[in-house]
């Protein structure tokens, strides 16, 4: 197949393929490059990339660091709440009284993947709205308040 001769639906015979790849190997962790796809198949890059997409819309696929594409197994979605509230939610889950010891913004930046400045800005919207207590430096943030879990219609 040429790259000027690509027919409609090709990406996703890539993507059948690709995930039949998965499926038959229970190792496999990282999904190959474009590069290495555009070799194999003789496609362009926007007939990988959407071979991609396809995989990422059913869920076989999540990004990876480094630009690459990881298999997705088992993992949940992607959680796309706002951090404020992902926070609260640790409050709750994990049952964490008034006055106790909340975890350390670098503890909690390696645990939800973000940046320790990300992770600041979101425990000082929690102390803003009065959850937690103000840390300082070198001090122990504490839980002020319990959130209320909102219930959803």
């Amino acid at each position: 197949m040429t790259q000027g001769a690509v027919p409609r639906g090709t990406f996703l015979k890539i993507a059948a393929a690709l995930k039949t790849r998965v499926e038959a190997d229970p190792d496999m962790t990282l999904l190959p490059s474009a590069a290495e796809l555009m070799r194999e198949y003789k496609i362009s890059r926007g007939v990988a990339l959407r071979a991609f997409v396809a995989l990422q819309q059913e869920g076989i696929a999540e990004p990876a660091p480094g630009g690459r594409l990881r298999v997705a197994r088992g993992r949940r979605q992607a959680d796309d709440r706002p951090l404020p509230d992902r926070l609260a939610e640790i409050i709750r889950d994990e049952r964490l009284e008034v006055g106790a010891a909340f975890p350390s913004a670098s503890a909690l930046a390696d645990r939800f993947g973000v940046s320790r400045p990300t992770m600041t800005k979101a425990l000082d919207r929690l102390e803003a709205a009065g959850v937690l207590t103000n840390g300082g430096q070198g001090k122990v943030r504490t839980v002020r308040a319990v959130p209320v879990r909102e219930e959803q219609s």
